[in-house]
Order: C-alpha cells, then structure tokens, then sequence
C-alpha cells in the first residue's frame, strides 16, 4: 500500500528532507514579508470597500467621513505594529499571543488567545480564497458559476503548495506580491501626479452613479454608530499582523531582529496603500452599496441584478489607468492572485501554532511533529479541512464570511499586550540597569497604549458586528477551548494513570506464571514457527488452540497433529455459531478469572505480503482478533510473522529502487556531495 502512496506523494510534495536540513528552509526577509504578510498586504484590496460599503447606507454624503476613518486604521495599525515589534524581541521561540498570554497571563487566557488565533486562521483562508474568486469572476463567468468548487480547488492546490515545504512555497507567492505591492504603488503614484500636477478629474467606472441611502439624514448616535461599524470594517487591513510573531523561528538568524524588520516594513506598505486607495477612491468618485441592485441608481434607474460590482481597487485602477489598459489588466490579475496567496499568512501560522499547542497537550501530538518536506504536514491539512467546509457552509461568500471576520484576531491582540505590560512589569522589578530600565519603560508605555487601543477596537467590533456574524467566529472560539481543554485533561489524565510507582506495583511484579496460546488453523509452515518460538520463550504452560467450525477440518488437523508428533497439547473449541474471535476471547478471560496472577501471551501466525490487494486476502481474522485482545488485561499479543514469497520479491524491487540514479544523477554527484564544503589549502 506504501508503494501506491508513496509516489504520488513525491510527485506532489517532493523528495523527503533530512531533519539536519531544516536550517536551509529558513527564511530571509525578502520572502519572509510575502510568506507571513501576504494577508495584511492583500486586505487592501478589500478593506478600502469595506469601509465605503457601510458608510452607503448613509448615502454619498456620508463618504467625506471615509479618511477620517482611514486615519485611525493608520493609527491603529501603527500602534500594533510597534506593540508586535516589542513581542517579537521578548518572545523570539515563536509562541507569539499565546505564549506571551499563557506566560504573563495564565494557561486560560493562553487558551482563549489560541482559540481566538486558530478561529481566525481559518477565516483568514476562508475570507482570502473567496474573495480572490470572487475577483477572478468578474472576468471569467465560469469562476462565477463554479464559484464553491473553484474555491475549494484552490485551497487544495494551496494546501499542496505547503506541504513542499515553507521557503518553496515562499518562493512561489514572492513575485505576484512583489508584483501587486508595485502595482498598487504605481497606481498611486501615477494617479497622485495626474490629479495635482496635471489638474485631471479622474471618473470611476461608477462615478455617474447615485446610491439610494437605506437611512436618510443619520445623526448623533446612529451616526456614530455607522461611523464605528465603518472603522471596524476597515480594521480587516490588520489582520496577519500576529503571523509573523508566531513565525519567528522560520527567519534567518538573527531571528527577532529580521522579525521586527519585517513587521515594520510591512505596516509601512500596508498603511501606504490603503490611505492611498482611500484617497484615490474619492478623487475618482467611486460608488459602493452593500445591496447594489437596488441601491444603485444610473439614469434614474436601478442597475438591477445583473449589475456586477466590481471591488474599489479594479474601480480605481480604470479610473487612473483606463480601463483594459496594459497596467489596468496586470494590476487586476496580480490583485486576484494576491488574494488567493493572502490565505499563505495562515498555512504558516496556524501549524506553528498547532505546532506548540500539541507540545504544551492541547492538541493531538500528531500536530507537533514535521512532515517529509519539514513543513507541519499535519496542521496544514488540518487548517485545509476546516477552511473548505467553511467555504462550503457560506458557498464562498466573501461578504457573509468577512462579518465573522477580526473578532478573533483584536481578542489575541488585546490579551497579548496585557499580558505584555505584565513581562516588563516583572522585568523592571528586578532591573537595575538605569539604560535596560529606560528601555523597558518605553517598551511597557508602547504595550499599554496598545492594550488600551486594541482592547476599545474589541468593544467596537462586537457592539457593531455580532448580529452580523460575529457570533459565528465567538462560538467558533468556545468551540476551540472546550475541546483544546478536554484533550489536555486527557492526556494529563493518562501521564498520571501510566506514572511508574516508586516501589513495587502490579506492573513490576514478575507474574506467578506465563500461560501461552498458539493460534492453529492448519498445520503449516507458519504454525510450525509460531509454536517453535513459543517454546523458546519457556512458558509455565504452552498448548494449541483451534476454533472447531467444520467438523470435517477439525478431524484431519486432529490427525495430522498426531501423525507429527508435535508434543504440545491441542485444545479444540467449538463454535455451533462458526464464529472465531469470541470463542478464544472467553477462553482467554476464562484463564484470567481462574488465575488473575497470569499473564496470558497469545501467539498468532501472520502472512507478510507484498502487493497491498493481497492484505485484503490475508490476516483478517487475526487483525479482528488482536483488536479485542487490547482491551483484555494481563494479555499479551505477539504477531509471529511468515513472510510469503511475494513480499521477498517486494523487498528486492524496493531495493533496486533504492539503488536507481536518475538521469543526470552522475553529472550532479550524490545528495551529500553537493553541499558546500570547506575550502582545502592550495596544491
């Protein structure tokens, strides 16, 4: 069965990589930044409609409020970037939130901060792919019409893509988000230059457009009310910020040093390009509504359900380039893709984080160990699974899945930077060092003005977004807790059922005897073995065991046992039922409740087969049979295999495998050869 897998699997993933060669899947910052910042980069894309899609409810006379708006997204956005740079520099080992809660905070905020990160993760793919489809279908009615099945069909193509390993993949996603940050940049460029230098009025494609507002003349707290729901929207530019705290350990030496670049360079580019967007979307006249079929007027009519809404940035790109233009098309196809690349930002936080959950037995350990190509197989798959049913669930709409969106993300923020002024609190009680004290103060003053900023934000976006969905993402968490804290109470209950005693317990004490059974169907060359290897190990008591279904079988192996000579009791068993498997568990039970103090080893001769159709041939009774001796105590189960001809034949076409050099393999040298080595000395 290996061989079917096994070769796909290369194909697909790649050749396995030793565990010495993990120091070579690091990454540099050139393409650290679109590994853990595809996602704050790519919201830009989004985010900027966001904000004007809830302040249409207002109508256009509610737009001017959009900069103002913009303007404390930028500030929010610098403040958690400089909180995250004070984070990475504490906490290089990559726990980010978590470990930064767990430490300052306790085991349950540390869980509710995972709980909150792994909830957004998945939304974080979910939100991304969708939106990115959702792009791509503006152009192609196919995406439009297979709009779920495209969408779990990228996530799967992306999942692979990881599975390779993160700098392959980072190598991968580099040039198109080199590409778009470029293209959003020369857009802003070029559109600042032709509206203040050369005094063009730029018209978007919608600039002629009127929005029916759903509530006229909105003031005082309704007012504020929009205007906060607006500003929560735009905050969806923040999310992945956190990534690349949790993804510490994947950069270059030194570690927190690159992190904290990285973060800095990306809030810069982050914030550049939303204000920017922002900016150029009111100087073109861009018209979004949340409902544009109906809301949407031109010539005095609705535009109707045909009317396909293009996002603010395609909008602005015709207005500043025109559309179908050369950069209008490039900056279009870069955005969609982008936006499929943006969901990277959770394929290489949520398995890190699962990663350390599993270490600390909050997850299964299966989570914390790497795959063949050094990646955490398991969570990228994991993360893959629970992001395709969401998909599913909301059929790939970005519109319904953004409202359970950012909830998770300002919980991880806000106890994070709790949990950071508590680090430096304790720090400063036991410096001494007047500069390392200064230092500390400034970095705890940055932490609580984050803590304060973030903490509000929180308030905000549930006061104005739980009945949208939010509730969604806050059940998504509780769900994460409860069973996060039922798998720790799990394995903290075994590790102290299976703790060995300091003196003499039932487990160390040597049995007052050892009964062995051999399993005999036939007299063959695998029960010849089995019995002689159970005479090896001197039991107390050996004898056979045969299960009596067909009179007639039964007579000729009675027969046959004679006719040998074998000199070790045969014990029949009938079973007017023709089952196996419960005659010999009641006969094994029957021994115990006579003599507790035994320990009960039964032998039971097994084919080994080479072809995986042949284990649907062989050893079934025998796996059935040692699957509810498990769960009888004081019984021990050895398989005594006998390998068949064809698993010989298997091994040797294994081996030659092993020794095949692929073309070129000569030219190239072997594996180990082509690393650097040390200069040697002149000849």
């Amino acid at each position: 069965m290996s061989k079917l897998t096994d070769v796909p699997k290369r194909i697909l993933i790649g050749r396995a990589l030793r565990s010495d060669r993990l120091g070579e899947t690091l990454l540099p910052k050139r393409i650290a930044l679109p590994v853990f910042a595809s996602d704050p980069l790519s919201s830009v894309a989004y985010a900027p409609g966001e904000v004007l899609l809830v302040l249409s409810i207002a109508g256009v006379s509610a737009y001017h409020f959009s900069p103002w708006i913009a303007v404390a997204v930028v500030v929010l956005m610098f403040t958690v970037v400089a909180s995250y740079r004070q984070n990475v520099r504490a906490y290089p080992s990559g726990g980010g939130d978590y470990e930064v809660a767990n430490t300052n905070l306790g085991p349950k905020s540390g869980l509710t901060v995972a709980s909150a990160l792994l909830v957004d993760y998945v939304l974080t793919v979910a939100v991304s792919i969708s939106s990115g489809v959702e792009n791509l279908g503006s152009a192609i009615h196919f995406v439009v019409e297979h709009k779920v099945a495209c969408a779990i069909g990228i996530i799967v193509l992306l999942t692979l893509m990881n599975l390779r390993g993160v700098k392959e993949s980072g190598k991968l996603f580099a040039i198109p988000t080199y590409v778009f940050v470029a293209g959003v940049f020369i857009m802003i460029a070029w559109g600042t230059y032709r509206s203040v230098v050369m005094g063009d009025t730029m018209h978007a494609p919608t600039s002629d457009f009127e929005i029916k507002p759903e509530h006229e003349g909105l003031a005082g707290f309704a007012l504020v009310f929009l205007l906060l729901r607006a500003f929560s929207s735009g905050c969806a530019a923040l999310t992945g910020v956190e990534a690349i705290s949790n993804g510490v350990p994947a950069f270059r030496k030194p570690k927190s040093k690159n992190a904290a670049s990285t973060l800095a360079l990306m809030g810069a580019l982050a914030v550049t390009m939303f204000c920017g967007i922002i900016g150029l979307a009111m100087a073109s006249d861009v018209k979004m509504a949340e409902f544009p079929a109906k809301d949407l007027i031109h010539d005095g009519v609705a535009v109707g359900p045909d009317y396909v809404q293009d996002p603010v940035i395609s909008q602005v790109a015709a207005a500043v380039f025109g559309d179908g233009t050369f950069f209008f098309v490039l900056l279009a196809a870069a955005t969609a893709l982008v936006l499929f690349l943006a969901a990277n930002t959770a394929y290489n936080g949520f398995p890190l984080l699962g990663s350390i959950l599993a270490q600390d037995r909050y997850l299964p350990r299966q989570l914390h160990t790497r795959g063949d190509r050094l990646a955490f197989s398991n969570g990228i798959v994991l993360l893959a699974g629970a992001a395709i049913l969401l998909v599913w669930i909301y059929e790939a709409d970005s519109t319904r899945l953004i409202q359970l969106y950012i909830v998770g993300v300002f919980v991880s923020f806000t106890l994070s930077q709790i949990g950071m002024v508590r680090h430096w609190n304790r720090h400063l009680s036991t410096e001494k060092n007047p500069a390392a004290r200064r230092r500390m103060v400034r970095s705890r003053a940055i932490n609580a003005f984050g803590a304060f900023f973030t903490g509000l934000v929180l308030v905000v976006v549930l006061a104005t977004k739980f009945t949208h969905g939010a509730w969604v993402a806050l059940l998504g968490m509780v769900i994460f807790y409860g069973t996060m804290t039922a798998i720790r109470k799990h394995y903290d209950r075994v590790a102290e059922e299976i703790a060995a005693d300091e003196g003499p317990s039932d487990d160390s004490v040597r049995p007052s005897r050892v009964h062995s059974i051999v399993l005999v169907s036939k007299v063959h060359k695998p029960t010849l073995r089995a019995l002689a290897f159970a005479k090896l190990t001197r039991s107390d008591k050996l004898e056979a065991l045969s299960i009596s279904v067909d009179p007639a079988e039964t007579k000729a192996l009675k027969e046959e046992w004679e006719r040998r000579g074998i000199n070790v009791p045969l014990k029949i068993l009938d079973s007017p039922y023709r089952e196996i498997t419960r005659p010999i568990i009641e006969y094994v039970k029957s021994l115990r409740r006579e003599s507790p103090r035994d320990a009960i080893s039964v032998y039971i001769p097994e084919y080994v087969v080479g072809h995986w159709y042949e284990h649907l041939l062989h050893n079934q009774s025998a796996l059935r049979l040692k699957g509810r001796l498990l769960f009888t105590p004081g019984v021990m189960v050895t398989s005594v295999p006998y390998q068949l001809r064809s698993s010989e034949l298997a091994k040797e076409r294994a081996k030659k495998r092993q020794e095949w050099n692929p073309p070129g393999a000569v030219r190239r040298g072997p594996v180990d050869d082509r690393r650097p080595k040390e200069p040697s000395g002149k000849r």
